[in-house]
């Protein structure tokens, strides 16, 4: 019997609810914000993410899924958002439209990793990007935006964690003191940690390992080396951030994932499970236009795992609307009765009215039994005194009272 590929699952009807309700609440929060939808290519270049995300970081070495096309280029799957809307923003143009342009997808994500609660080799993410603007206030904008989106969820407990990485200009010293401050517990560091304290030193903040995280609990912080632009930057959006009255951690460990972030990151977390169940993140990039080509051009964007925002749901057991369903019933007695519920059941369709219609031979007791299987509201039943007549008898399944009713009163009634 086949299988799903370990760390992919499917996404069942009985599931579609909450994944259709988190993707309306996405559309109506980005409609306030002023973004509008992108949709690009499942894979890209593999440049564009090996250049983006950076060399040394785990998503580059580890995890994207990387293989050659029957024409000879270098192809990757999706490993993140940002990199494919920020190549279409240099590819058609967008620095010539008013700035910041503001953008959301809807997209899924491939990664190569240990599949684990929320977390699977395909999962699904939605995410916005506002590129063309430094403001520290839409940092503050991109971040309400994100807050007011969990809350619309009813999603409570939620930690807002905040940090400031730097730019070019301040980031080397900090990286330098960060090093000399790693070389005194090479030995307890994880592999990986030794690895990136030579490559990728900011890295090891990121590490999830509980022995790695006591050192880094320690480490210099790199809000302490920001230059003063840097330092003006974060001092500003904390006081927008104030104002808007969203209450936010600092969090010197805090770094993200990729190599393109600068000045700005945050997460959002569920109070109680802390980093490793982060529902949503993301911070400045503000060389990465300029690193993909184009002109130096400053942006800030989110990302969040839809598996891991139901998953949040659940827990704190929060019910989502159920998607509407058919609500009318067509059952039939005899052959000649079957062919006039098939032309009523198209009717009733083209008015705009759902409609589930009984298949096969069934007896109209087992029909009955079917439409409650279904929920509908009301059974239409057909037989061959009906056709003579021009009626139908219309059931209420909640009280099981009928009536005959001519059927050209039908749709009106049912309307």
């Amino acid at each position: 019997m086949y299988r799903v590929p370990r760390g992919t699952s499917d996404i069942l009807p009985e599931e579609q609810a909450s994944w259709r309700y988190i993707e309306q609440k996405v559309a109506n929060v980005c409609q306030l914000y002023g973004y509008e939808r992108i949709d690009a290519p499942t894979f890209e270049d593999s440049q564009l993410f090996s250049r983006s995300a950076g060399e040394g970081t785990d998503i580059v070495e580890k995890e994207m899924y990387t293989f050659q096309d029957k024409g000879g280029n270098k192809i990757t799957l999706r490993p993140e958002g940002t990199a494919p809307v920020c190549r279409a923003y240099l590819e058609h143009g967008m620095h010539n439209l008013p700035q910041p342009v503001k953008l959301y997808y809807i997209a899924s994500i491939f990664r190569y990793e240990r599949p684990q609660a929320g977390r699977y080799r395909q999962h699904y993410q939605f995410g916005y990007e506002a590129i063309g603007d430094d403001d520290p206030a839409l940092d503050a904008e991109v971040i309400d935006m994100a807050w007011q989106f969990f809350l619309s969820l009813g999603l409570q407990n939620l930690s807002l964690q905040l940090n400031s990485i730097g730019c070019k200009q301040c980031r080397p010293q900090y990286l330098a003191r960060l090093k000399d401050y790693y070389v005194n517990y090479t030995r307890q560091l994880c592999p990986d940690c030794k690895t990136r304290l030579n490559r990728n030193p900011l890295r090891l903040l990121d590490c999830k390992k509980p022995s790695c995280q006591k050192i880094a609990n320690s480490a210099p912080r790199s809000i302490d080396y920001l230059c003063p632009q840097c330092d003006e930057h974060f001092n500003q959006l904390k006081k927008y951030l104030d104002l808007l009255a969203l209450p936010f951690v600092v969090n010197h460990c805090l770094v993200r994932g990729l190599d393109y972030y600068t000045r700005t990151v945050f997460e959002i977390q569920p109070e109680a499970e802390g980093a490793q169940s982060t529902v949503g993140g993301g911070g400045r990039y503000d060389d990465l236009i300029e690193e993909l080509g184009g002109k130096p051009t400053p942006a800030i964007g989110f990302a969040a795992g839809i598996e891991r925002i139901i998953l949040n749901l659940k827990r704190q057991n929060i019910s989502v609307p159920a998607l509407p369903r058919p609500q009318v019933f067509i059952a039939y007695v005899g052959n000649e009765a079957r062919g006039e519920a098939i032309k009523l059941a198209s009717t009733l369709r083209r008015a705009g009215i759902g409609v589930i219609e009984a298949i096969g031979t069934k007896s109209l007791k087992a029909q009955l039994r079917q439409a409650n299987t279904f929920g509908a509201h009301h059974t239409v039943i057909i037989g061959e005194q009906e056709i003579k007549s021009g009626t139908v008898i219309l059931r209420d399944m909640t009280t099981a009272e009928q009536k005959t009713v001519p059927i050209s009163e039908l749709e009106g009634l049912l309307k």
